[in-house]
């Protein structure tokens, strides 16, 4: 049963308090990378969805994504070089995408200050 709504910025809190109480972060990955779509509020950016549990990950690994891995990424990797990279790249973080693909869009360098006010508290 998935703890995600369809509030997604209650979804957004609950991705940061558990990825930092497990230290993961769950994705999907393929042969050919890992999974990104384009953006569903910015145009001609692209999204990279993120879980904070394998089982809301594993929950989207279906349908056209069931070719898909559900991989954990350790978070202080995450943090230290894929948002740094994805950044970079211009790519957005989607945050816990419930059961309708609803999710926040986050610029990586706004979810790193997530991490960091959290670690001040």
């Amino acid at each position: 049963m998935t703890k995600l709504t369809a509030d997604i910025e209650a979804n957004l809190e609950l991705f940061i308090a558990e990825t930092c109480q497990n230290k993961l972060v769950w994705g999907l990955r393929n042969e050919e990378g890992w999974l990104a779509c384009d953006s569903s509020e910015f145009e001609q950016s692209e999204v990279m969805p993120f879980w904070s549990s394998k089982e809301d990950a594993k929950h989207h690994n279906v349908e056209e994504w069931a070719d898909f891995e559900v991989l954990e990424i350790p978070l202080d990797i995450f943090v230290e070089d894929w948002l740094l990279t994805l950044a970079e790249d211009g790519v957005l973080i989607g945050t816990n995408w419930n059961e309708s693909l609803e999710g926040k869009e986050i610029e990586p360098s706004d979810l790193a200050k997530l991490y960091l006010a959290k670690v001040a508290n």
